[in-house]
Order: structure tokens, then sequence, then C-alpha cells
């Protein structure tokens, strides 16, 4: 890859980043399956809880499945994207989460975000777009969701 290819797919790949936290957080979760390949996974190894979502399908289920009244804000930091060939791609990236259920409307006073760690990702590019192959979990900081009120 020459210079340009490279910055090219690495802004791509940050895009994409950023997009799943927009959408979960300001959108509609469920479309965040849309960023990932078809057999794409999203996974949080032990010690985390085990979780999996596999396919699409799983993964619009998964991402779908959030509450109607959670209100949550990402903060995506330090993400450092890698080409490996113009159709491949590894990222790793940190992310802070707050997060309340049970919110009706207006602003939640301010408290310690529930989720502090990073994401594991491969990418690869398909007809020209670059998807998220795989997605793994890595939490350092985590506690239960607050409800709200």
């Amino acid at each position: 890859m020459d210079a340009m290819q490279r910055l090219i797919a690495e802004r791509a790949c940050e895009r994409v980043i950023l997009e799943v936290v927009h959408r979960l957080d300001l959108g509609e979760p469920a479309s965040v399956a849309e960023l990932f390949t078809e057999d794409g996974s999203w996974r949080w190894p032990p010690p985390g809880d085990g979780r999996r979502a596999e396919g699409r399908p799983a993964l619009r289920a998964y991402f779908g499945a959030r509450p109607d009244d959670r209100l949550s804000r990402r903060i995506m930091s330090n993400v450092l994207v890698t080409p490996a060939s113009p159709d491949t791609a590894t990222a790793t990236s940190y992310f802070t989460t707050y997060r309340v259920d049970g919110w009706s409307g207006g602003m939640v006073p301010p408290g310690p975000p529930v989720q502090v760690g990073t994401y594991t990702d491969t990418f690869r590019r398909v007809d020209g777009a670059w998807l998220i192959a795989s997605r793994t979990l890595h939490l350092a900081f985590g506690g239960p969701t607050p409800k709200a009120g």
C-alpha cells in the first residue's frame, strides 16, 4: 500500500469505529449490524461474561435489544488503525461509557462512567466499504447500569 491508500484505509476504519458509537447513542442501535461484515462477530471473552454474537442477524438482535429508556454516551479515544493489506486492517480503541436506564427525558446528573475499556477490531474491505469483521471487548473498569432518578 502506498501512503495515500494507507491513509484512506485508516480514516475509513476510524469512521466505522465512530459510527458504531454514534448509532448506539443517538441512532438506531440495531443498525450497528450493518457496519459489520455478513459473518461479523462481537464478543466479550472471559474475564468478561462470555457473550458473543455472530452474523448480522444475531448482531442486529443483540444491539437492538437495548432498553428503550436507556440513555448512553460513549467517548472514543486513542484510536489506532493498522492496515495489514489493501483489504484488511486491525484497530485498537479506548472507550468510556456513561449510561443510565429509566431515562424519561431531560438532563441526568453526572455520575462516574459505567465502563472503561478497549475494543480490538479486525476490518475487511467488502465491495469498497470497510466493515468490522470482528470486535472484541476488553473491559478494564465496569459496574452496573444505574437507574435514572
